[in-house]
């Protein structure tokens, strides 16, 4: 028991020190500049809580109203058509972006190439295939440089197409197959083509003393049968009596020209009638003789050309009088009554075809026509056979089986 604590006094509880009081200092007098300042700032933070209510009743501030609260306009949720144009918007960005990106770098590859092949410094490449020095600036690029560029990269693509065509397996197939239809068109046309070549250039080799000076004068020639026509430079041989029939035909055009005698047009030189003589203007490569394109420029004769016979150690001289075209089965053309010697002179047109035949019709004019013998008679009046024509073309004979 402490000295001053009374004698009777219970004692409840423990014994709590005491705390020593501790006085706070006296409030300074705050100058009246700063309380002003302080009462503005209040006034302005309360301006920014404070509500439209408050605003509107400036005697008194409710008591319910929080400070703290914002007001605002309520915002509508946006639209789908709104977030369809703002994704769009940025992925027309991005796409614009990279785009222009990787074609400024590729371009700056491209033009680093062709510089270091222009100089013949080819630098390593590394794994992804660039060049491993920095590319060169677009910028520094000449317009020759870009020229050159240009070339390197087409000739590039050309010879990389090329070396695929080649190693392709179908190169071969291919070409093999476009061979062989060449030549089986020119197997089929080679007439035709060949015709036309020979239709300028002399198809005969006339003999110098053949050349007739005065049409009119008579001369003894020798005995082979032969057909003159100085014009288109034609001297060759003619066959007589060999028969109408196509075979007979064409193995006697193999050597020369032939007579085409049917009944109503089988006379000769020097009788009064038609002498009919067929000779080939086009006819296969292939196919024997030296005269399958003795006529390719038969029809290159006008009215008044002449043309000279020989038969019998005599030379007949005729005029042309007219030319026409008509069908291989139109052999009546052939027949028609006359008084005169006649020499018909027929051919197949167009060349490399035996579409038609040509008929160049001439007159005997020396020795004197009316002097010259009868025609021959025949007992047979029907005419059978059809105007002899070329050989058979490659197709034709592929499919008939006649390789005659």
């Amino acid at each position: 028991m402490k000295p001053d604590e009374p004698s009777n006094s219970k004692r409840v509880g423990p014994l709590l020190p005491q705390r020593s009081v501790v006085h706070a200092p006296e409030p300074r007098a705050v100058p009246k500049t700063q309380e002003a300042a302080a009462r503005v700032i209040r006034t302005q933070i309360d301006n920014l809580y404070e509500s439209d209510e408050a605003k509107n009743d400036s005697k008194s501030e409710p008591e319910d109203i929080n400070p703290y609260h914002r007001t605002h306009t309520e915002h509508n949720d946006p639209q789908a058509e709104q977030w369809k144009q703002y994704h769009t918007s940025w992925q027309q960005y991005y796409q614009k972006y990279y785009e222009a990106y990787y074609t400024h770098h590729l371009r700056l590859a491209q033009q680093k190439q062709a510089i270091v092949a222009q100089v013949g410094d080819i630098q390593p490449k590394n794994e992804t295939g660039i060049f491993s020095s920095q590319p060169t600036p677009e910028e520094d690029l000449t317009t020759e440089e870009a020229m050159f560029d240009l070339r390197q990269r087409l000739l590039g693509k050309v010879q990389d197409s090329a070396t695929k065509i080649k190693k392709s397996r179908h190169f071969i197939p291919l070409l093999s197959g476009f061979l062989v239809v060449l030549l089986f068109l020119f197997l089929q046309y080679n007439r035709v083509i060949i015709s036309n070549v020979i239709s300028y250039i002399s198809p005969g080799n006339i003999d110098v003393q053949n050349i007739i000076i005065d049409p009119n004068a008579s001369l003894k020639v020798g005995p082979a049968p032969l057909l003159i026509i100085p014009k288109i430079n034609v001297d060759v041989p003619v066959l007589y009596d060999v028969g109408n029939d196509y075979n007979s035909q064409m193995a006697a055009m193999a050597s020369g020209v032939a007579q085409f005698a049917i009944p109503g047009a089988s006379s000769h030189p020097g009788q009064v009638g038609n002498t009919v003589i067929a000779g080939h203007s086009s006819n296969d490569l292939f196919d024997t003789g030296d005269y399958k394109f003795i006529f390719a420029q038969l029809e290159k004769l006008n009215v008044g050309d002449t043309i000279y016979a020989n038969y019998k150690s005599i030379r007949y001289t005729y005029t042309v009088t007219s030319k026409e075209v008509v069908g291989p089965d139109d052999v009546s053309r052939l027949v028609y009554p006359t008084k005169k010697p006649i020499l018909t002179l027929l051919t197949c047109t167009p060349l490399g075809t035996s579409l038609n035949r040509l008929l160049v019709i001439a007159e005997q004019i020396s020795p004197d026509p009316n002097k010259s013998a009868a025609a021959p008679t025949s007992g047979d009046n029907h005419i059978t056979a059809s105007i002899p024509g070329s050989s058979p073309t490659f197709f034709e004979r592929l499919f008939t089986g006649n390789w005659n």
